[in-house]
């Protein structure tokens, strides 16, 4: 008989003769605390209430009362970039995440998909015997991965997460939102009649995992990470939170900043001496816009602060359940945000971005009726530049940019075993890259140089847990360049020398400016001229880090690597698409690309008798799309692009038991008009015309439903879900690209479209 190596008890001829033993329960030890790391999106460096801004975060307040405040930290100007370097410690130009997780260049440094040789932050703790939760936001997967189908190679639960529940995208509508629970989508539990919002739902499930995991293990300790989608946009809240900021912000963009930034030096968020930077170009003075394009504004703005009042209240339900739970003193929480306040919304803004995405600004006098609903879930409202450079106080330029604006943002760090000091503020530089080395030090947790089998690149971030209790250290930092779609910046010895690309311009025609941040926190003396000597040692460092750290080739191309054909084998390849339903929700990025050209569909139906009826399928959402579906027995195309809607219907009577119907949308330009005809078993039956050719709909909600209007609703000729009562047996989609200068303009599109989601 033999007994294996690992068993410690006794075997015997039976079990009377034998001692039982069962292996320890693996758990990390006893006196490591949880972790939990809150990630804001589109967060501008003054937006928390304790950061300047007179928006209500009393619970964000709480942690930094407790805590420390950061007021030196950095990230890098865009979402996945910046997710990417947070959860492995490294650059991202190093793990394949130069831009979004929509685009691959063809480039290791851009493959939007974090490589393995990077183990994550969870990959790492569960191997610790720690438990990880996910919660919210992802973006971290190649967009054309996340469906049903997959690949799930880097969806949460591939990366080290034992639990998962948000979405996988850049942006999702807060009330009709595409969600994923641990590997498979799911829909919202409720409606928005019911009082339903992503948010809340997403902090009800991070107290769930939670509560779960501590009714039958509380010993092991936790990671979560919670990303929610706030502050990106679309800015949406229940409409307690915005009749809230009614009026809020009336005294307009300039004033509001000068508030915003007379309260920072009272704070001592920002040191005395610091300048107000001026407006960004492009950002009228407030005085000087008319009285409808102020109106506007407001409305944005107002939806704006009631989204991140709302994210507040929610961030302090899930801190109210660790402080009954008894978790709150020996949690790690690190509170920060993924980039800058959002240029996204443009000079004017926009209660609907696709208007702003397809260059057709909104109609300001128009709008006026509408202002009520900005905010709510017939909008999709991202605000103006003017607000945006507000969030951003006292800085310069935005998301995107690598000014401060862009990159500079607050980190709060509230761990009352392991922080004596409250309340205070840390002026150290430190970059996202330190999180990981942060996190791993006070865990004494060891970066592995090989994870699984794969050999890891070295962690690039530096540790700032020796702030945590001494606020004269100096940074532990040697220095950190930035770049992005060719903006270009290198921190080093309290320098700083930054530049903005123009793109498709000369790399060397680039114009560098030169700060001295250690005393000019809003960058705003530049010296350039003054000291070209060491403007010119820090570029050319910022090439030796770009060496050093994967950056090259630089590259200021997205139009060329956002198309989604591009990929050989995905599931754009050809552009003709079969599908077998039951599929009932397919992601705008992985839903056919109608945007690329014309196309037509076609559906196998059988319906038993002339009575069903139903919606076969749709794409889009209450603000901008199309429906295909069967009422009264009749065929029905319902287009809706910029508050102009079209309904094309056909007389002819469908008949009964098998049956292909059609549709297809046909025309020149991706603007232009579009010729519609629909069929019945290959024979026109209706035509009609649609003006305005906008084939992917919504910017961040065109996803496609078969069967149903089950997100949310994109006709108001029905009673949604209007779920079709027959049978789909298939649809085919062929998509045939536009040529020449229409090919070019469809892209732009797209590239635009792709950035507004990050």
């Amino acid at each position: 008989m033999t007994t294996p190596e690992d068993f410690e008890g006794r075997i015997g001829r039976t079990f009377r003769e034998s001692e039982p033993w069962w292996p320890p329960l693996p758990t990390a030890p006893q006196d490591r605390p949880n972790v939990l790391v809150i990630l804001f999106d589109d967060l501008g460096f003054a937006h928390l209430n304790c950061y300047g801004s007179t928006i209500e975060t009393p619970n964000i307040n709480r942690l930094a009362a407790n805590g420390l405040r950061f007021t030196n930290f950095h990230v890098t100007p865009l979402c996945s970039p910046t997710r990417a370097s947070l959860l492995t410690g490294r650059n991202h130009h190093s793990v394949g995440m130069r831009s979004i997780s929509h685009f691959d260049s063809g480039y290791p440094h851009m493959r939007g998909a974090v490589t393995r040789r990077a183990a994550t932050m969870a990959e790492v703790l569960s191997d610790e015997n720690y438990a990880t939760f996910a919660i919210g936001k992802w973006h971290l997967a190649p967009v054309e991965q996340t469906s049903q189908a997959g690949p799930f190679h880097d969806w949460p639960l591939q990366r080290g997460f034992d639990r998962y529940y948000g979405f996988l995208g850049g942006e999702t509508d807060q009330f009709y939102p595409d969600l994923v629970y641990d590997n498979h989508l799911v829909d919202p539990p409720r409606s928005p009649e019911d009082g339903y919002h992503l948010t809340e739902d997403l902090i009800d499930h991070a107290i769930g995992f939670l509560r779960d995991h501590q009714s039958i293990y509380p010993q092991q300790p936790f990671f979560m990470y919670v990303a929610p989608g706030a502050t990106h946009a679309p800015h949406q809240a229940p409409q307690d939170f915005l009749d809230k900021y009614r009026g809020r912000f009336d005294a307009g963009w300039d004033e509001v900043r000068r508030e915003w930034y007379a309260r920072q030096l009272e704070l001592g968020v920002i040191p005395e001496g610091t300048e107000l930077a001026p407006r960004n170009p492009g950002v009228d003075a407030w005085n000087d816009m008319s009285g409808d394009a102020q109106r506007v504004a407001l409305a944005l703005q107002e939806a704006f602060a009631a989204f991140l009042d709302h994210t507040d209240a929610q961030i302090g339900r899930l801190l109210s359940y660790l402080e009954t739970s008894g978790q709150i003193d020996n949690t790690l929480i690190l509170l920060t945000a993924d980039n800058g306040a959002s240029q996204e919304g443009g000079a004017q803004g926009a209660a609907d971005e696709a208007r702003f995405f397809m260059g057709r600004p909104e109609d300001l006098a128009l709008l006026q009726s509408r202002l009520h609903e900005i905010g709510g879930r017939r909008s999709s409202p991202n605000y103006p530049w003017g607000w945006a450079q507000v969030g951003n106080t006292p800085l310069r330029w935005y998301k995107q940019n690598t000014h401060g604006g862009g990159v500079r943002v607050p980190l709060i760090a509230h761990w009352p075993d392991g922080i004596a000091e409250q309340g205070e503020f840390r002026r150290q530089f430190h970059h996202v890259t330190d999180v990981l080395p942060t996190v791993f030090e006070t865990l004494d947790v060891e970066p592995p140089e090989q994870h699984r089998g794969v050999d890891q690149i070295p962690v690039s971030g530096t540790s700032f847990a020796y702030a945590f209790n001494d606020a004269e250290a100096p940074t532990s930092k040697d220095a950190q360049y930035f770049e992005m779609f060719g903006h270009r910046g290198i921190w080093a010895d309290g320098w700083k020398a930054v530049t903005r690309h123009q793109r498709g311009a000369e790399w060397s025609d680039d114009e560098w400016e030169l700060y001295h941040v250690d005393s000019d926190f809003s960058e705003t003396q530049n010296l350039a001229e003054r000291e070209p000597e060491r403007l010119r040692a820090l570029i050319d460092r910022w090439w030796i880090e770009a060496g050093r750290h994967d950056v090259l080739p630089l590259d200021d191309r997205v139009v060329q690597i956002s198309l989604p054909a591009q990929r050989p084998g995905g599931p754009h390849d050809g552009l003709r698409y079969h599908y077998t339903p039951p599929i009932t929700h397919l992601p705008a990025e992985v839903a056919p690309a109608m945007d690329l050209g014309s196309w037509s569909a076609d559906a196998a139906i059988h319906r038993s008798s002339t009575d069903e009826d139903g919606v076969i399928f749709t794409r889009g959402a209450i603000h901008t799309g199309w429906s295909f579906f069967i009422r009264d027995n009749s065929l029905h195309f319902d287009y809706h692009a910029l508050d102009i809607r079209t309904a094309v219907r056909t007389d002819a009577q469908i008949p009964a038991g098998e049956c292909l119907v059609g549709v297809s949308v046909v025309g020149d330009e991706p603007f232009g008009p579009g010729q519609v005809t629909l069929t019945i078993n290959g024979e026109t039956v209706g035509e009609g015309v649609v003006p305005i050719s906008l084939r992917r709909s919504l910017i961040g909600h065109a996803a496609m439903d078969v069967g149903a209007d089950a997100r949310s609703p994109v006709s108001d000729s029905y009673d949604a879900p209007f779920p079709f009562q027959g049978t789909i047996k298939s649809i085919d989609i062929v998509v045939t690209p536009y040529q020449g200068s229409a090919a070019a303009q469809a892209a732009a599109q797209r590239q635009r479209q792709a950035m507004a989601r990050q």
